[in-house]
């Protein structure tokens, strides 16, 4: 994929993985119970976030992703905010995470008062790196009674918030083991890695807490919706609180005892999740063999397809491949979706927006080569699939 004349291959190569027509980037798959689930709802009457459905999916990943609690919420930024507030990030307080991510993470920061600290990204995993933290914290930070504080601004440095980028694990032991040495506490942003795995053990569950995404275009989703999960009893029960708007249970009075958010997953959206968590492990094993058949086309390209670092499995929720430059991932991003075949790049960095200018960062350096480079290919589940690839 050196030259232009190449890029017609690649789109034959989608075509024959979706067949014709527009291909979006991403699509949800409905090919279970979705539709039984929504009816019941709607005969029982139950729609809203009292549902039973909200605690049976609550239940269903925490089951699958390990942790102890799970507590649902209208999105995924909903959930980093509580996340954030949960960790005790404060008005004024620094958050450290990475430049290299989808905006929704430091808007979370923002809503809970807090600037962002950008730290670079590894080349391999594309999410934060351990030692670019190690070597940041070591010339500007200092603990002060367990404390780490800004040695430059002078403000706490309250959590940090790691995200697996397009759901490739980052070396995320080795961050929270860094941000131990300091006493920050750890917010994984595990949004689009349901399903991805380090070690055997699930990524969001490294951390203090963690954030999921169910998002229309996520590996599942619930239309829109979100999720905290935590070991932590006492977090748990202090998410669910104040993602109910802080209501202490009466039979008929209504007395809150703080501030709370209207954030509670609804009924509905919860019986979709539910159900698409019944398929789930189907929808993974298809999406593996979509990155199958895309890691043997880049072989001999000389283009590198991102692969999960060594210990990893990634979720494979978006496909992505490093081009050799910015001219190349134009002309590529320019010609296939000329031809209906979505293709996106990277986000454009955090320190780049006019609202997140004035925050500290360490150069970025590999954050701006990928940020020049990377483009995402479709990455849905095909039409099919989950019985084609396996039967």
């Amino acid at each position: 994929m050196q030259a232009d004349d190449s890029f017609p291959a690649l789109v034959a190569h989608v075509r024959a993985l979706y067949g014709e027509g527009f291909i979006p980037l991403h699509r949800p798959v409905f090919e279970g119970n979705e539709r039984r689930y929504l009816v019941d709802c709607i005969d029982s009457n139950f729609v809203s976030s009292v549902g039973a459905k909200v605690a049976e999916f609550e239940q269903q990943v925490a089951a699958f992703t390990g942790a102890k609690y799970a507590i649902a919420t209208v999105n995924g930024t909903a959930a980093l905010h509580v996340a954030l507030q949960l960790a005790r990030v404060q008005r004024g307080d620094e958050v450290i995470s990475q430049a290299l991510t989808f905006v929704a993470t430091c808007n979370a920061l923002r809503y809970a008062g807090a600037d962002a600290v950008f730290i670079d990204v590894d080349l391999d995993t594309l999410g934060l790196s351990p030692l670019a933290l190690r070597r940041w914290l070591s010339a500007n930070a200092e603990v002060r009674e367990g404390r780490a504080f800004n040695r430059t601004t002078g403000r706490r440095i309250a959590a940090c918030v790691p995200m697996h980028t397009f759901g490739f694990p980052l070396r995320i032991a080795e961050v929270v083991a860094v941000c131990d040495e300091y006493g920050i506490p750890v917010v994984e942003d595990a949004a689009e890695s349901l399903g991805s795995y380090v070690g055997g053990r699930h990524t969001g569950t490294f951390g203090k807490l963690a954030t999921l995404s169910f998002n229309g275009n996520k590996t599942i989703t619930t239309g829109g919706g979100g999720m905290i999960v935590t070991d932590d009893e006492v977090l748990a029960r202090r998410a669910k609180h104040i993602t109910t708007t802080a209501k202490i249970p009466h039979p008929y009075e209504f007395v809150h005892d703080e501030v709370g958010y209207n954030y509670r997953l609804p009924n509905l959206n919860a019986a979709l999740g539910c159900a698409q968590m019944e398929r789930l492990p189907e929808m993974l094993a298809a999406k593996a063999e979509v990155a199958r058949r895309y890691a043997g086309f880049f072989e001999a390209s000389g283009v590198r397809f991102v692969q999960p670092i060594e210990g990893a499995t990634a979720n494979r929720w978006l496909n992505a491949i490093v081009l050799h430059d910015q001219a190349q991932r134009d002309a590529l991003l320019e010609y296939t979706n000329a031809q209906g075949v979505m293709t996106r790049p990277i986000w454009r960095l955090m320190s780049r927006l006019d609202m997140f200018k004035h925050c500290q960062h360490d150069g970025l350096e590999n954050s701006q080569w990928l940020e020049a480079r990377v483009v995402n290919l479709p990455s849905s589940v095909p039409d099919g699939a989950m019985r084609k690839f396996q039967g």
